[in-house]
């Protein structure tokens, strides 16, 4: 594995360039097929690498779900607990919005906005609503124009679909239901107008919200 992410830098491979073949690596690196295969597998596990049927091994993207698995797994064996997962993403979820609100195309601003008027319309299917406030979160990320806030709060996903709901029933009425929805609404409109500082103000009123929610639930 260590031999194999030497060459894809030592070659400067980039995202969807082909790595040298099973036989070629066995042959370069004095082992057999089947430990070159064994490392293929383990990196395509991690992201490192991407392998399809009938095709020659890749370069990976790197991958939210990945590192979502981990976050998971730290939740599940108490390794880290849900406050520690809404401080941390509270934090970098608090730079993304300033950079979006900064660096958004019109294009993304219309996303971010898309999203929000969505969790609106699916306001009576929570559901529904979850998953565009994920999506919502996501966008921002990609706004922010740094690959590594993307692929960090795409990570969260995997902690919010077990509590939003949660999250979601736990505040009494529509109307508290409906001041979250509104908050991602007033989020999106200052990122449109690229103020950085109303946006980090009202993300930081929309954690807030997420968190007593979530306390009030019992949930941390």
């Amino acid at each position: 594995m260590r031999a194999i992410n030497q060459l894809i830098r030592g070659e400067r491979l980039r995202a969807g360039d082909p790595v040298p073949s099973e036989a070629g690596l066995a042959a370069e690196l004095g082992v057999s097929r089947t430990v070159v295969r064994e490392a293929f597998r383990a990196l395509a596990a991690l992201g490192i690498i991407d392998l399809g049927n009938g095709r020659r091994a890749r370069v990976g993207t790197i991958d939210k779900d990945v590192l979502g698995l981990v976050i998971d797994h730290a939740v599940h064996t108490d390794q880290a607990s849900i406050q520690q997962i809404y401080d941390v993403r509270r934090t970098i979820e608090m730079r993304t919005v300033a950079l979006a609100a900064l660096r958004r195309s019109k294009p993304e601003a219309e996303a971010i906005n898309a999203q929000a008027a969505a969790m609106r319309e699916a306001f009576s299917r929570p559901d529904e609503a979850m998953e565009h406030d994920i999506a919502f979160h996501s966008a921002i990320a990609v706004a922010s124009r740094n690959p590594l806030f993307a692929l960090i709060v795409g990570s969260f996903s995997v902690v919010t679909r077990q509590t939003w709901r949660i999250g979601w029933d736990s505040r009494s009425t529509d109307a508290e239901r409906m001041a979250n929805v509104e908050c991602h609404a007033r989020i999106a409109a200052a990122i449109e107008a690229r103020e950085p500082r109303v946006a980090e103000a009202a993300m930081a009123e929309h954690f807030d919200g997420s968190v007593k929610a979530l306390l009030s639930a019992g949930v941390i």
